[in-house]
């Protein structure tokens, strides 16, 4: 599973480039920003400083903000309220997430075994996917599931790992929300989605297809979503910035959550390296003096 340089942060040298702002598009003509939320507006639930004032100055300008999220725990409700606790107002509109990336993977009345939170169990009841929590709690008969759906959580162990491994043997198709290996706290790294997933990809031995970054489940929901878009927001060049290439658009890098440090080795290189999200949008609608 991919993962992107972690390296200790370095708030004196965090190498951001002398002229960070190539390829940076101005904010304006109703063009979409897409940003990630974790490592970007917020680590570990904890919002980051300027992220508010970040969004209001892209709206301001005349930018549209998409918040495209990896992690399918949340539900769309608690999205928002931390979105409002980040000082940004935003709609069930203005948010996408890998959890529905991959409920859309799906067809309406298909029966899915679930690894995963409240968000990924919303998105695929409003899909019209009948979803079961896997736990090693449920008696009877087990049911002939058409996928299971990994998602975050912390409810994860060893009989549930057998649990889902049973029914992608059985014929389930195996579909991860997303394969970021690593999940930025304010308390520093924890395994993402993409090391459970890698636990049932090989104990099942099969091979999982993604819904989110940098997949095109996710980005067909953005394109849906947006008519134009100005940049991808992020924090990990291997989701973000991939996503930004997929859709062929600029990256702008922030250093915020899991890349701590810009270099010669990110891979896609950024177009934009800002030492956080509030600087990415001064750079976007006063030139480039607020990114240095």
């Amino acid at each position: 599973m991919p993962d992107d340089p972690a390296d200790p942060a370095d708030p004196e040298d965090p190498g951001v480039p002398d002229d960070p702002a190539r390829g940076l598009p101005r904010a304006g003509d109703g063009a979409a920003w897409v940003v990630d939320l974790d490592g970007v507006v917020w680590r570990g639930g904890e919002p980051i400083p300027g992220a508010g004032d970040a969004v209001a100055l892209l709206r301001g300008a005349g930018g549209r903000v998409l918040f495209a999220s990896n992690n399918s725990s949340p539900t769309l409700e608690e999205l928002i309220e931390r979105l409002r606790v980040a000082g940004i107002a935003a709609g069930r509109d203005e948010i996408v997430t890998s959890g529905m990336a991959a409920a859309e993977m799906l067809d309406p009345g298909g029966h899915a075994l679930v690894v995963g939170d409240d968000g990924l169990m919303e998105a695929l009841a409003a899909r019209g996917v009948h979803a079961t929590r896997a736990t090693h709690d449920r008696t009877g008969a087990a049911p002939v599931f058409d996928a299971v759906v990994v998602g975050y959580t912390k409810r994860f162990d060893y009989d549930v790992l057998a649990i889902v491994a049973d029914a992608v043997r059985a014929g389930a198709r195996l579909i991860g929300t997303n394969e970021d290996a690593v999940l930025p706290t304010s308390g520093g790294l924890l395994p993402g989605t993409g090391a459970i997933l890698a636990a049932v990809a090989t104990a099942s031995g099969a091979t999982p297809v993604v819904a989110g970054k940098p997949h095109q489940p996710l980005a067909t929901l953005i394109t849906e979503r947006v008519a134009r878009i100005a940049a991808v927001v992020g924090d990990r060049p291997s989701t973000d910035g991939a996503l930004a290439r997929r859709l062929g658009v600029p990256y702008a890098l922030v250093l915020t959550g899991v890349t701590t440090r810009a270099g010669d080795d990110l891979d896609p290189a950024p177009d934009f390296v800002g030492k956080d999200l509030r600087a990415v949008a001064q750079a976007a609608t006063h030139g480039h003096a607020g990114s240095r």
